[in-house]
């Protein structure tokens, strides 16, 4: 570049630099519809909100032929830019650039905007499209790449961490994933496989069981890794900038608080249509979310996995909430392995970063199957109450149907330290089914009596008078009050507007030890 200008030279390099990648790579990149990487920092951030670092950086080995072929950016581009007026730290890699893979330079660019994120205490967005650790470089990528995962795990509860998979993620790529709060997946290019030699040759397997980490919806269904999934590059960067509205910048930061035309005080009388009063029927709990949040603000995240419970974020007059339900439609609510881990992984969540709980309750228990204990339900149910235990934000808690034995227990009651607890007419706060309870305490009367079915019939009667109600738990102080359907928002917003001020002390140890 000699005879140029310093300001030429320097828009030459710059060029180049926002330039670096394989042209031919570029062009199946269009082809197949993507963005680039840098497209998409652009499109997630506001317009002309982005500052750029180490956009000059290269690689600086000399093996396998690489000081012939010194892109600038050694494909990641990183930086901080604005959303909806929100400062956010980013960084995207750029497959059209060593397929993406992750070289020295590349890891120390990411770990240089993580320690930054760290610093200044502003969430993440990370756009994964790379495969692994760059072979060409040998061992000089190896170390960089563990100090990725380091100042993830710095990070994780500090800051909120969001990644999105774009393209194929293998290898630390895939492990810097899993340390996310949460993962969005482009679900017809993404492929995230922790090994890129998964062995298929076990012929009897399913197909989508074959090519498990090219399908998205396996990791949306099957492994519960992806929270949410999008059909395109800007699907999934508006699903990225929708879910980071509902969180603090940090954990020592409120939520925005977004207020809408929602009545706060208004009744909930659609309920009563989808679940009437002490009518035996199996109904979807998210309608029943959808009526008492404020409108339009429900996002379900993990819908397709675990799915006898949901779990997702809204507004509560204007106030962003983590929500927690039973499905009675699926398992009929039942808490099983995948349901516990899912719900316990949420509430923990919701705990780093001040955002209150509400949980919804109709469950009859744990699921009594016998590999459901073969798979270790006692240590993975027990995560669920562990969680709630160690929660320090709000906690509210509707019982609207079932809530026997462990699934009371494990859902937020009381003795958890829950905040507010209420129930409906319908509720049902016992130890086990009546019918179950009954069969136990009077097993000797019944197999004696000639008369069983109506001896059994008024047992039964009498049981259910006297505890298959929530009056049993109220005169308890179990709950706090028994409410219609139709006043369940009204309640909760009022409960909660005072538990925004809690402040609640912990003893001080290292950390709990959850039952992993």
């Amino acid at each position: 570049m000699a005879g140029l200008s310093h300001e030429e030279n320097l828009d030459a390099i710059r060029f180049d630099a926002n330039n670096a990648g394989e042209r031919k790579r570029l062009e199946n990149i269009r082809l197949a519809g993507q963005q680039t990487s840098r497209e998409r920092i652009m499109n997630i951030l506001d317009e002309k909100t982005f500052v750029e670092v180490d956009a000059f950086v290269n690689h600086r080995s000399a093996i396998n032929n690489l000081q012939h072929h010194r892109p600038l950016g050694d494909g990641v581009v990183a930086g901080h830019g604005m959303i909806d007026g929100r400062r956010v730290v980013c960084f995207s890699q750029d497959s059209s650039v060593f397929e993406g893979s992750i070289g020295e330079m590349h890891a120390r660019k990411i770990v240089k905007i993580l320690e930054f994120a760290e610093k200044t205490l502003l969430p993440v967005i990370a756009i994964w499209d790379g495969n692994g650790e760059r072979p060409e470089e040998g061992i000089s990528s190896l170390g960089p790449s563990g100090e990725i995962l380091n100042v993830m795990v710095a990070c994780s509860g500090r800051i909120p961490l969001i990644s999105i998979i774009m393209g194929k993620v293998t290898g630390v790529s895939a492990l810097a994933v899993g340390l996310s709060d949460f993962v969005i997946m482009n679900s017809i290019n993404g492929n995230m496989a922790l090994s890129d030699e998964i062995d298929r040759s076990d012929f009897n397997l399913k197909e989508e069981i074959k090519d498990f980490s090219k399908n998205a919806t396996n990791h949306f269904s099957r492994s519960g890794v992806v929270c949410l999934i999008a059909e395109d590059d800007t699907s999934a960067l508006e699903l990225a900038s929708d879910l980071l509205s509902y969180f603090p910048d940090n954990m020592l930061s409120k939520s925005p608080v977004l207020k809408n035309d929602d009545i706060w005080d208004r009744n909930c009388n659609e309920i009563n249509k989808i679940l009437p009063y002490r009518q035996e029927k199996t109904y979807d709990v998210r309608e029943i979310i959808k009526i008492i949040f404020d409108k339009k603000t429900f996002l379900e995240l993990f819908s397709d996995y675990a799915s006898n419970i949901v779990v997702g974020l809204a507004r509560l007059d204007g106030i962003s909430i983590g929500i927690v339900a039973n499905q009675s439609s699926v398992l009929e609510g039942s808490l099983d392995i995948k349901s516990s881990i899912k719900a316990a992984r949420f509430i923990r969540t919701c705990d780093c970063f001040n955002i209150p709980i509400v949980t919804l309750i109709d469950s009859p228990g744990f699921l009594p199957e016998i590999t459901q204990e073969f798979g270790g339900i006692i240590n993975h149910g027990a995560k669920l109450p562990f969680a709630y235990s160690e929660a320090t934000v709000p906690k509210l808690s509707v019982v609207i149907g079932k809530a026997y034995g462990g699934a009371y227990l494990a859902m937020g009651c009381k003795q958890l330290n829950s905040d507010y607890n209420i129930s409906w007419p319908s509720g049902e706060i016992t130890v086990m089914e009546s019918k179950d309870a009954v069969n136990i305490i009077h097993s000797e009367e019944l197999s004696n009596s000639e008369n069983h079915h109506e001896i059994y019939k008024k047992l039964l009667n009498n049981y259910k008078e006297k505890f298959d109600d929530p009056y049993a738990a109220a005169k308890k102080g179990w709950i706090d009050d028994v409410v219609e359907p139709e006043m369940t928002r009204r309640n909760l917003i009022k409960a909660l507007r005072p538990l925004l001020s809690k402040k609640e002390w912990s003893p001080s140890k290292k950390h709990g030890n959850i039952p992993l």
